[in-house]
């Protein structure tokens, strides 16, 4: 594997892939770009990132997430504009839950109202256009939080799990799924070429947009791997920190409890 991989979230503020940008608010402003040029190709983005497997892995997550099929319980999905976990969510429960989704990127919410219309689930959903490291959502609201394929792309992380863990009401619970380090000889180097020369090369010819992948790749590369990942969440204040790798740690799924 690179060894560009970090250890922990040092440098995540200032790193846009292995680029090392000005600030917190350049990187936010280039990776917004980033996503309103994908948005419309979202899924498919994840199709190309996963092999798409993408579709199992949320499906793994709310498995674990376990949401109850009763009125009155309420999640927060982050950096889920597009609507694909929460969509699940609702659609598990019976549609009898309610969320939020939130995005910093208004591309991606207009695209999960519409999806969200489109299913006749609207009246269960509402969409917010916020930052995960400031939330502006009342402290201890919430039974989950989640957030898939999201948290990397945050500049501070530590503030975006901080919010998390202030918006949970006690006993609430964390889940995120996010991509990781492959721990199966063999399979890292398949994963490694297939990252570095087969998404941006695919991205150009389909989308068009080269370095928007690459951007992603190499953002997988630079976010901590599954132990010291585990570690900032504790040290945001949760308890029984768990995770489970998915395909050999291509994506592992973090949980947490707010007790």
């Amino acid at each position: 594997m690179s060894n560009s991989r970090a250890t922990d979230a040092d440098g995540m503020e200032t790193s846009y892939g292995y680029s090392t940008v000005s600030g917190r608010e350049e990187k936010q402003s280039r990776v917004n770009d980033v996503f309103h040029r994908v948005a419309k190709r979202y899924d498919l983005m994840n199709d190309l990132m996963s092999g798409g497997l993408h579709r199992a892995w949320k499906d793994t997550m709310v498995s674990w997430l376990a949401p109850p099929h009763r009125k009155g319980w309420r999640f927060l999905d982050v950096a889920g504009g597009t609507g694909d976990v929460a969509f699940r969510i609702v659609e598990r429960t019976g549609r009898r839950v309610e969320g939020t989704v939130l995005d910093i990127n208004a591309s991606m919410l207009g695209v999960g109202a519409e999806r969200a219309a489109r299913k006749g689930i609207s009246d269960n959903l509402r969409f917010v256009e916020a930052n995960a490291e400031d939330l502006g959502l009342p402290d201890s609201q919430f039974d989950a939080y989640t957030i898939a394929f999201g948290i990397r792309n945050v500049p501070r992380i530590d503030r975006a799990l901080a919010e998390a863990y202030r918006v949970l009401k006690p006993g609430g619970r964390f889940l995120c799924l996010e991509f990781s380090e492959v721990d199966v000889p063999g399979l890292d180097a398949l994963y490694e070429t297939w990252s570095f020369k087969g998404i941006p090369a695919i991205g150009q010819r389909v989308a068009n947009d080269r370095e928007s992948y690459e951007y992603l790749v190499e953002s997988i590369r630079r976010f901590p791997n599954q132990e010291n990942f585990a570690g900032l969440i504790r040290k945001a204040g949760f308890e029984r920190v768990t995770y489970r790798n998915l395909t050999g740690g291509i994506a592992a799924l973090h949980s947490g409890w707010k007790i």
